[in-house]
């Protein structure tokens, strides 16, 4: 997808807020784009920006290499806005002062607006904000303005209005600033006299119309994995494209109770997608068979679901594209100086790692999407609630949630324990609160009772989740009366567990999933 018209760019310091800036960019109607700091004046004169936001950053200005902006940026005439070191970095380059402070702020400090223009323009004189710095302006560059304090920071927001500089020390982006979203307002409305036309429909027009350009008569494979990233994609491609793309879900046999009927059902009953349905649980249970390595499990289930995407990718005829689900988070961190190793193209269930030798061209249309976003658009094409708001599965399937070795036996097992977890879930509400469940099948036996008769049958665990972004998770606490449910339903119902225990580990110490 080509960038809108209008569009404000990031500039990444490696502040770990910096996709939260661009994120509460688009949640106000304008798009946003992340860009190394490293961009050259030229570079942003092509994008043609409404503005420039100078991210945060963990380093301090005056540590040996902090990272720093081309100075020709403030000759640009676009709207500059600096967040905390961002605002540091618009002081010292611009001729003012930066120091170390005496008292450094971490947490929120109460901001006193002292010229409600501009950025403060209809806020409350004093409010709320998030602090995160040691260093701060002491000197204000020429033409600028103190325009806020804080009891510790004499210049809390600085502005030079005629030239359309602004920097804030507080951050405006996290929730704990509790006017910050307006405070964006004012800068991206006010300063940048954006129009706001950044929505779902028009993302939508404008991408199907791109797809449709690029791919012309040409045929689509994408791989389906039935997840939210691959089934927008399908959507999106078929909206434009129609026939011309065919889908290809490889059922690895690893999958949840009635996942692939449901597959089925909605892309080639409901959407009548010429969907191409490869059986392989056979191939996976053969190349699984006594392997009990997490990362082995992991790298053969990878290498054979890349064998039976390719083979089936070879008997569509004319086809010289490959859709991906490729998220924004993915293309980031992948473009970052301050991200670690990765890798643009994703894990194997969206047929990530292809061989080069198929050359196929990429369709990413959901490339500068963050996951919310893909939600709404899949929302607006029509995509059932049941796929949209589904928790994640990682890509291995239930074969890293078996410890030891997988076989039928045990897949089926566990697929019938984790079903009737997701039924009470659902039933009870609880579904949607929490980020993540899952049943997890254990490597031992334990001893029961069962009407008359001792028992020595299989061990399950309860997994369920709360977090925001998966990064970080806390266990959920699960109602006492809907663990027992579950517990006397999977008992019960499904032959060969006879116990059922919950875990009650946080991430971190413990990863969400067990291997």
């Amino acid at each position: 997808m080509a960038d809108p018209e209008e569009a404000v760019l990031i500039l990444d310091f490696g502040s770990q807020y910096a996709q939260l800036i661009a994120r509460r960019v688009r949640e106000l109607k304008v798009f946003s784009k992340i860009v190394p700091h490293t961009i050259s004046p030229e570079d942003i004169i092509r994008e043609a920006p409404k503005g420039i936001i100078l991210s945060g950053g963990p380093a301090s200005v005056w540590a040996p290499g902090a990272p720093a902006p081309n100075p020709h940026l403030f000759d640009l005439p676009q709207p500059i806005l600096g967040i905390c070191y961002g605002m540091q970095l618009m002081g010292r380059m611009l001729g003012g002062g930066v120091s170390k402070a005496a008292h450094r702020e971490f947490g929120k400090a109460q901001v006193v607006v002292d010229d409600p223009d501009s950025l403060f323009d209809g806020l409350p004189r004093e409010m709320t904000s998030w602090m995160s710095h040691g260093d701060y302006v002491t000197k204000l560059p020429p033409g600028f303005k103190a325009i806020a304090h804080t009891e510790n920071t004499p210049i809390a927001a600085m502005a030079d209005p005629a030239a359309r500089r602004f920097g804030l020390q507080f951050h405006p982006e996290v929730v704990h600033t509790r006017r910050g979203t307006e405070i964006l307002r004012n800068f991206l409305y006010k300063v940048c006299r954006c129009g706001g036309d950044w929505s779902a429909g028009r993302f939508i027009e404008t991408s199907v119309d791109e797809i449709r350009k690029s791919v012309q008569e040409s045929r689509v494979v994408l791989g389906l994995s039935g997840g939210v990233d691959s089934s927008v994609t399908a959507l999106l491609v078929h909206r434009a494209v129609g026939k011309q793309l065919i889908p290809i879900f490889v059922d690895t046999g690893l999958l949840r109770k009635g996942e692939r009927e449901e597959v089925v059902k909605t892309f080639k009953g409901h959407f009548r997608m010429p969907l191409k349905v490869v059986a392989a649980e056979g191939r996976f249970l053969k190349a699984l068979k006594g392997v009990v390595d997490p990362e082995e499990k992991r790298k053969r289930i990878g290498r054979l679901f890349i064998a039976c995407f390719e083979e089936e990718a070879r008997k569509v005829k004319g086809a010289a594209f490959l859709a991906q689900g490729t998220l924004y988070p993915d293309v980031i961190e992948s473009h970052s100086p301050f991200g670690g190793p990765s890798a643009t193209i994703k894990t194997h269930h969206n047929v990530g790692g292809l061989p080069k030798r198929m050359r196929f061209k990429l369709v990413e249309p959901l490339r500068f999407l963050f996951k919310d976003e893909v939600r709404q658009i899949g929302r607006k094409l029509g995509l059932p609630e049941g796929i949209l708001n589904r928790h994640p599965f990682p890509g291995p399937g239930l074969a890293i949630r078996i410890l030891g070795s997988v076989t039928r036996e045990r897949l089926d097992l566990l697929r019938e324990a984790d079903h009737r977890f997701i039924e009470e879930l659902r039933g009870s509400g609880w579904y949607s609160k929490v980020w993540q469940a899952f049943a997890v099948l254990l490597p031992v036996r334990s001893v029961g009772v069962m009407g008359d008769e001792r028992t020595y049958e299989n061990v399950a665990a309860l997994r369920a989740v709360v977090s925001t972004d998966g990064m970080t998770a806390d266990w959920a606490r699960l109602p006492a009366d809907l663990i027992e449910r579950v517990s006397n339903r999977i008992v019960n119902e499904v032959r060969g567990i006879n116990r059922v225990v919950v875990d009650v580990t946080s991430k971190p110490p413990g990863t969400i999933e067990w291997e």
